[in-house]
């Protein structure tokens, strides 16, 4: 759900302590044994308390998926077996932290101490091996985007390759502000794309976690009012729009694409808009724009049914322009765009306002229509059984 708190990653650990509680070991073995394991469990125990502090020095928040293994390890490493009541449904923090606790079994803590260590460990040299680069041109003051303006082209990349750039709040009011910048520069055209393997895998659902049952018709409403502004930015924006999917899109990433004035794919990418399976209805104007672009059985099929495209279905069903090789897509994309970038501007922005003029007030009212059905979704309990599913599959190690 958008708009459910940015600070939601952060938080969603925030309520158990980290200090793990130290034991003492009664065994008896020969000398011999002694020894050795004496030796392995004070290594052990040494590299469990550094682990610990290295995990507070991360720059990037992992994700809560990666959290709620951490969370589970820890606990499991510390007290042994999940010991606690089941909390109940709606409350999906705590909910979310039982399954992953309680899906390690009888896993051993010397075990579950180990795995810790090396997920810390892991974390820690991913962290390390990326190298922050910030591309020339590039405005700093973005956290999940990369944006730049160069050769007459802004170019808003989505950057959190880490979790297949999930849109989470951050991003959702990072895009906003970055196309209302666009819209005022001196650039001529304005592409979108991601960064890494994918394009995006729509909506971050950790923006779902860390809300109470008492909280979730405020957060609905807040997500309806957010993200109808969010759409209507794309709707309005006056410059001719390019997607470039570099990869997997799913979701607002597809549905958005029927708004953009030109989508060119690779062809390793694929669409996919599975919200049936979440409890979910579509949005991003989707619910006009696709039988519009594609017929009404076909847009039928993958807005109801889940039924994912490859980029060469999505480009013969009309929504995307064209399809290109992979090892060929960047080349021959941006030489194009190129192009199209040295065209006179104020003759694209005129262009493009005569065609889409009779569309505008169309898409408006199927943006407000699908935003107050989503409205209504975000609180059903298909829409919160779905998620809760979902982070019971991801909880598992």
């Amino acid at each position: 759900m958008p708009g459910c708190g940015a600070s939601a990653a952060a938080r969603l650990l925030s309520r158990t302590p980290w200090r793990p509680r130290r034991t003492a070991s009664g065994v008896h073995l020969p000398v011999f044994q002694l020894h050795t394991t004496k030796h392995i469990m004070q290594f052990s125990q040494e590299d469990f308390e550094k682990a610990k502090d290295r995990l507070k020095l991360l720059e990037d928040d992992p994700g809560n998926e990666v959290k709620l293994k951490l969370y589970a390890l820890f606990k499991q490493a510390t007290e042994g077996p999940c010991n606690i009541p089941k909390p109940g449904m709606l409350d999906f923090v705590k909910k979310a932290k039982w399954d992953a606790w309680n899906s390690l079994g009888s896993l051993p803590q010397d075990s579950a101490r180990q795995k810790y260590i090396e997920l810390v460990s892991s974390l820690v040299s991913a962290e390390a091996s990326v190298a922050k680069e910030t591309s020339p041109g590039s405005k700093p003051d973005y956290q999940t985007l990369q944006v730049t303006t160069k050769d007459n082209i802004t170019k808003i990349v989505l950057n959190r390759p880490k979790v297949k750039n999930a849109i989470n709040k951050k991003m959702y009011d990072e895009i906003i502000e970055a196309l209302e910048e666009a819209a005022k520069d001196d650039s001529v055209i304005t592409v979108v794309t991601g960064n890494g393997d994918f394009y995006s895998s729509g909506n971050d659902l950790n923006n779902y976690v860390d809300i109470t049952p008492e909280e979730i018709e405020t957060r609905a409403k807040e997500s309806e009012k957010m993200l109808k502004s969010f759409v209507g930015n794309f709707i309005d924006f006056p410059k001719p729009l390019i997607a470039v999917v570099n990869g997997p899109a799913v979701g607002i990433a597809v549905t958005l694409l029927g708004l953009f004035d030109i989508v060119y794919a690779s062809d390793r990418a694929t669409f996919h808009t599975p919200f049936s399976s979440l409890g979910l209805s579509p949005e991003g104007c989707s619910s006009y724009t696709f039988p519009k672009i594609m017929g009404l059985s076909k847009a039928t099929e993958m807005l109801l049914f889940n039924k994912k495209l490859t980029a060469a279905e999505a480009c013969s069903w009309g929504l995307v322009t064209e399809v290109f090789p992979d090892s060929t897509f960047q080349k021959e994309v941006w030489t194009r765009l190129k192009a199209y970038a040295s065209l006179p501007r104020n003759s694209l922005t005129f262009s493009k306002k005569l065609i889409r003029r009779m569309e505008k007030e169309k898409l408006h009212e199927a943006n407000s229509r699908e935003c107050a059905c989503l409205q209504e979704r975000w609180t059903s309990d298909e829409c919160m059984n779905a998620v809760m599913k979902f982070f019971q599959k991801r909880s598992k190690l």
